[in-house]
């Protein structure tokens, strides 16, 4: 492993602790432990790779990095806790850089969970409350990943086996994630939880939960980073997409940005104290994402991403009703406006939780809250509604295409569709190029995976809404009410 303090993590440095890591994943009843060269991961780690190499080109150093507070070298821009609207800027910038690298297809790249652990380094006596220790640890964690580029994914929502009990009365103490042994070095960790999204490829995983926990419930309510190494670890990754293409060719998005989404078991998972954040304490367990800004950090980085994979779809769209020849039809350009409202919806919104952004007593400057979960409460509506209109403004388009790329392989079938198949601006091969890459994003079960993750990866929708009732003004709004009910008679 890179561990040298400050040096930027490259690529190759990414893949070659992969290689050695030596994890537990289970693929098709097969245990495996090299994701960087299992046909499943290999094309997806490669693209988490280039990120870190985009990173640590020195053209880039500037947009991606900034100097370490300890040590003055250059450290990934998404470790960054924000004190001025310039600092928030950049990591806005920083994060789109790298979500263009995938289009906003994978969305748990290192700079997800690294923003949550800048939110909690800014607040270090949130955690502090239920022991000076621990305050400490989250901090120096903090630092630890940030002066050596760890890649850190997180499972913090507990299994679906009874949503209708508490944790602690579930048919069995160890279904979901739990506190099972404590010892004079650490404590042990039983149970499952979901849902690691690029846990395969990570470094660490952050163990906590984020649903409501009630009194009971405190062997769960706990906050904890763990190795994916780890003896005792065990990822259950979902069906990996690119096993079931007929090669990048036919599936150009699948084939290279399949993050995975997995289910983590922990069997008796030994984590030292130093890496205990929170302990048995359910107050500072809901209190780490709310009175701290990891929240608000980590979704501002979502957003961005967002951003970033509206615009592919928005220029998708566009090629395609050039190639089709509908693109000075009013009815297609009316659709297409309606489009570039819902993304510049979006992308103003991200920009208003910058200039919207307050400091905190301690200078920490805090995205808005009303600008995120605005929009997030949204994004679960928006996202299918764009879908279906690239759906109608191309038809058939995506789906009347040769069976694969070997169809080019036979004369017969190559003069037909070299004939057949052209548009009036692309010849055949190149529209089939472009209708591929939009079925891919809209049509296959990679497509399918994302409509699901753009609904969820915040949240339920009815707990996204809750945050945005609770950050919104509503005494100023109710003023106005006041106001209007005071208004003095009219004069005779």
């Amino acid at each position: 492993m890179n561990t040298a303090t400050g040096s930027l993590r490259t690529g190759a440095d990414f893949l070659a602790d992969l290689a050695r890591s030596k994890r537990a994943v289970f693929v098709d009843g097969e245990r495996i432990s090299d994701v960087s060269t299992h046909p499943a991961f290999r094309e997806g780690a490669r693209s988490i790779a280039k990120l870190m190499d985009f990173a640590a080109a020195p053209a880039n150093r500037e947009t991606m990095t900034f100097p370490s507070p300890d040590t003055g070298k250059p450290i990934w821009r998404c470790y960054q806790i924000p004190k001025t609207y310039a600092d928030l800027k950049a990591k806005r910038i920083a994060a789109e850089k790298w979500a263009e690298l995938t289009f906003g297809l994978m969305g748990r790249t290192p700079d997800h969970v690294s923003n949550f652990f800048c939110g909690f380094a800014a607040k270090p006596e949130i955690f502090g409350a239920g022991g000076a220790q621990f305050a400490e640890n989250v901090v120096n964690f903090y630092k630890y990943a940030r002066e050596n580029h760890r890649y850190i994914a997180y499972a913090i929502v507990p299994p679906q086996i009874d949503r209708g009990k508490p944790a602690h009365k579930q048919s069995d103490p160890t279904l979901y994630a739990g506190v099972v042994k404590e010892t004079d070095s650490g404590i042990v960790i039983s149970g499952g939880q979901q849902l690691a999204s690029g846990g395969v490829y990570a470094d660490y995983v952050q163990v906590s939960c984020i649903h409501p926990l009630q009194p009971g419930d405190e062997a769960y309510a706990f906050s904890v980073a763990i190795p994916l190494d780890m003896p005792g670890v065990k990822l259950y990754p979902r069906r990996a997409y690119p096993m079931m293409t007929t090669g990048p060719e036919d599936y150009p998005l699948t084939s290279r940005f399949d993050e995975t989404d997995a289910f983590v078991v922990f069997d008796n998972v030994q984590v030292p104290w130093e890496r205990v954040f929170v302990y048995r304490n359910i107050e500072i367990c809901r209190d780490q994402w709310w009175k701290t800004p990891a929240h608000l950090y980590g979704n501002t980085q979502a957003q961005a991403r967002y951003a970033v994979k509206l615009r592919f779809l928005l220029g998708l769209a566009k090629r395609m009703n050039e190639t089709i020849g509908t693109d000075s039809s009013q009815p297609h350009q009316i659709a297409m406006g309606e489009l570039a409202a819902y993304a510049s919806i979006v992308e103003t919104m991200l920009q208003a939780q910058e200039t919207m952004a307050s400091f905190d007593a301690e200078g920490v400057l805090w995205p808005s809250k009303t600008a995120l979960y605005a929009v997030m409460a949204l994004q679960g509506e928006i996202n299918p509604r764009m879908i279906d209109i690239v759906r109608d403004l191309t038809g058939s388009a995506m789906i009347t295409l040769p069976s694969s790329v070997k169809d080019f392989s036979n004369p017969e079938a190559a003069a037909d569709i070299a004939r057949y198949y052209q548009s009036a601006t692309r010849p055949a091969r190149e529209r089939i190029q472009l209708m591929r890459l939009a079925w891919d994003f809209i049509g296959t079960e990679f497509a399918n995976r994302h409509q699901q993750y753009e609904k969820f990866y915040g949240g339920a929708s009815s707990v996204v809404k809750a945050n945005m009732f609770r950050s919104y003004d509503f005494k100023r709004a109710g003023a106005l009410v006041d106001a209007a009910l005071n208004l003095p008679p009219l004069a005779e």
